[in-house]
């Protein structure tokens, strides 16, 4: 069964089919998509990122939930979750991406820390690991309120818009101590 979560603020859930036009939104959007990885130009193409979601799910290589703001699961406004586990290592990569009307509130944060506190205490995670541009300033600044610590960068280490470009890493362990207030 897929695990709902919620924080003070927000209801994590399944994503579901009828989601879809929200995440095409949010994938065509071009705040978003600047440092996102993966860009949509039409609902129906949208279809590839709700197949994945299922996928990964059904596959027990990931678990991605859509964010809704709490009282309201009827539409979501961003989503969050985990991709690449290896369950030999333990290991997974977080992702995260809110609508811009929701961003600077906090609430992504939530997010993170309480699927965090999931992977380590439910699914047996050792580590998570997040990738993010230099450039994503609010990204990387997100991730270290969260607990994350930065590992290194991998200089211009892929290809994107015809230019290298270099990323950051950040990662979590289930033996860290936690910031004060995270779960």
């Amino acid at each position: 069964m897929f695990p709902p979560l919620k924080t003070q603020r927000c209801r994590l859930r399944k994503i579901r089919p009828s989601d879809i036009t929200q995440v095409f939104a949010a994938l065509s959007d071009p705040a978003v998509i600047t440092h996102y990885g993966v860009a949509y130009s039409s609902l129906a193409a949208t279809q590839i990122q709700m197949d994945w979601f299922s996928n990964i799910y059904a596959q027990q290589s990931g678990i991605w939930w859509g964010i809704c703001i709490a009282g309201n699961d009827r539409e979501i406004i961003g989503a969050c979750g985990f991709n690449q586990w290896d369950h030999d290592v333990h290991s997974l990569e977080l992702g995260y991406w809110l609508l811009p009307g929701y961003w600077g509130q906090g609430l992504t944060r939530e997010c993170v820390n309480i699927i965090s506190s999931h992977a380590f205490t439910e699914m047996g995670v050792h580590r998570i690991e997040a990738v993010v541009e230099p450039e994503n300033r609010a990204s990387w600044r997100l991730l270290e309120k969260c607990g994350f610590h930065h590992e290194g960068t991998r200089r211009e280490c892929e290809i994107k818009d015809g230019r290298f470009i270099s990323l950051k890493i950040y990662s979590r362990l289930a033996t860290d101590e936690y910031p004060v207030g995270l779960p």
